[in-house]
């Protein structure tokens, strides 16, 4: 049985469009996008993506704007996992932004893929 977390995630990624590893990092090459790691910031000291931004679940909504105000730039979100970057994607969508994605399987999915990290 699912719990309330998976159900709201569940729910989520019916209303936004998730992408993968791979094409997040060609995406980031070709320029006008941004990864945003939603982590909290202990997993993110740990390691994280090179050159993304960090602005964890709980504060996204409050700083996104500061940190990405063009709307149609393309916000690629991530996770540890793909659950919270797909509520935070959903968020980011009501807010406006018109071109957001959540990577598919978060940042386990990069390492996994063989991309790089910093620490």
């Amino acid at each position: 049985m699912a719990t309330g977390f998976e159900k709201l995630v569940e729910q989520a990624k019916k209303n936004i469009t998730e992408i993968r590893p791979t094409d997040a990092a060609t995406k980031v090459k070709e320029g006008n996008t941004v990864i945003v790691d939603v982590r909290e910031k202990n997993e993110w000291d740990e390691e994280h993506i090179p050159n993304a931004i960090h602005l964890s679940r709980g504060t996204i909504e409050l700083e996104i704007e500061e940190r990405v105000p063009d709307v149609r730039t393309t916000v690629i979100v991530h996770c540890g996992g793909g659950g919270r970057s797909a509520l935070a994607a959903e968020s980011l969508q009501k807010m406006g932004y018109k071109n957001v994605r959540s990577m598919a399987g978060g940042f386990k999915a990069w390492k996994a893929a063989g991309l790089p990290t910093a620490k």
